[in-house]
């Protein structure tokens, strides 16, 4: 065979400039029936607590959707079960078989076979061509948007995909696809106007294939699998953080850390005191730097959360006794995360001070446990700089899901940062 045959003959990725333009109401008509409505019920009222969506994959009746939408029949078996609904309205009882928690995704084996399904494989697209996406918003029944393809974004540790259209609660677990019914991404979140999320196909097409595989058995537990998958998550993304020599800011009359890694965002502002005078009582500047890599765990709980903030507060005006007074009334704000105690312990914290960079600070570190998650801990370390009666620095870093070992070696290092210009 020569060489230029050899190379025809191998697939390309399929390009939706290849493909007709369709009507929205066709593609809707072609593609409905392989996408139904997922339910949880909560088992002793018999009564649905949360809906979302999901759609077949094989002919066997395998069926791809979010983890959130079904976690928590994960986080508690005994009181949830996972129901698709039918077309003609009849409830069928299904498994959830695997997970990827840090991809938001599940498959389902539904128990029957799949009249039409969609076939996983890989899209090559542009920015701005024409998507659909079909799910069940807020359980008002089937429907599709129409949006455009914007690409990956480009601050985040695992791949998500920008579609510019209106993804609504219930959608979660839906396809995204291209007008000949190729599947680009699975339906995950929205910050709303339009700025919604899809997991790309790639993720979707490694889980089912981990389904697929021959020998493949359900684990036993799969909270346990949820757990592992969490602390090996975890630890990619913070094994490295602050590694390094980290980038430092001048902020005010301080030195703090700003931008520890190419998937942080960094915001700053300033603020002034409410006062008439042209002269304020104090000046107020704020840095913050996180993470889009947030991973659902539970509905108030998450893994992933990486945040820095930094708040400088200065004082031409006040006295010594007024500025410290503010001073400790800012520090001793409680700004710790809420959660429900199904999910995590209550929050314990110890204060000290320390010499920080020869820098004198006071530093409160909280931990909460993640109950369900044993070995990974919520952390917060709050920070006050020491030493002058005009300036002051608080400066906070939060972490969520992460080991005692990351939580220790990472605020030690943070701690190590703060210091006076």
């Amino acid at each position: 065979m020569s060489l230029l045959l050899a190379i025809s003959a191998v697939p390309r990725p399929v390009t939706a400039q290849d493909e007709p333009r369709e009507a929205t109401s066709t593609v809707f008509a072609r593609y409905s029936d392989r996408i139904l409505k997922i339910q949880i019920i909560e088992t002793s009222s018999n009564a649905k607590v949360s809906i979302g969506t999901g759609f077949f994959v094989s002919a066997d009746g395998l069926m791809l959707t979010n983890y959130h939408v079904v976690s928590e029949r994960v986080q508690d078996r005994d009181a949830h079960r996972v129901e698709i609904v039918e077309a003609d309205g009849t409830t069928r009882a299904v498994e959830v078989v695997a997970v990827d928690v840090v991809h938001d995704l599940a498959v389902l084996r539904t128990g029957r076979p799949a009249s039409s399904h969609f076939t996983l494989g890989a899209v090559a697209l542009r920015q701005g061509e024409r998507l659909y996406s079909l799910g069940h918003p807020s359980d008002l029944g089937l429907s599709i948007v129409e949006g455009t393809y914007n690409g990956n974004l480009q601050h985040t540790l695992y791949p998500k995909i920008h579609f510019t259209g209106s993804i609504n609660p219930g959608m979660s677990g839906g396809p995204a696809i291209t007008n000949a019914g190729r599947v680009v991404g699975v339906n995950v979140s929205t910050m709303g106007e339009q700025r919604s999320f899809l997991v790309p196909e790639t993720q979707a097409t490694a889980l089912l294939a981990r389904v697929q595989a021959p020998g493949f058995t359900p684990a036993a537990d799969l909270l346990s699998e949820v757990a592992y998958q969490l602390r090996v998550y975890q630890q990619a993304y913070l094994g490295h953080l602050f590694e390094d020599e980290p980038k430092m800011v001048d902020f005010g009359p301080f030195r703090v850390i700003t931008d520890p890694a190419p998937v942080f965002r960094c915001w700053g502002g300033a603020e002034r005191s409410d006062d008439r005078d042209d002269e304020p009582m104090y000046h107020e500047i704020w840095h913050r730097c996180g993470t889009d890599d947030d991973v659902y765990i539970a509905e108030d709980q998450s893994s992933g959360v990486v945040e820095l903030v930094h708040v400088a507060i200065t004082s031409a005006r006040l006295n010594a006794a007024q500025f410290g007074a503010l001073y400790s009334t800012r520090f001793g704000f409680d700004d710790t995360p809420d959660g429900d105690e199904k999910h995590v312990t209550v929050w314990k914290c110890t204060t000290r001070n320390v010499a920080a960079a020869q820098t004198p600070v006071r530093a409160v570190l909280c931990l909460r446990g993640l109950k369900k998650i044993p070995g990974l801990y919520d952390g917060v370390l709050k920070v006050a700089v020491l030493g002058r009666s005009n300036a002051g620095l608080i400066s906070t870093l939060t972490l969520s899901g992460a080991s005692w070992e990351n939580i220790e070696r990472l605020t030690t290092r943070y701690l190590e940062r703060v210091a006076w210009r």
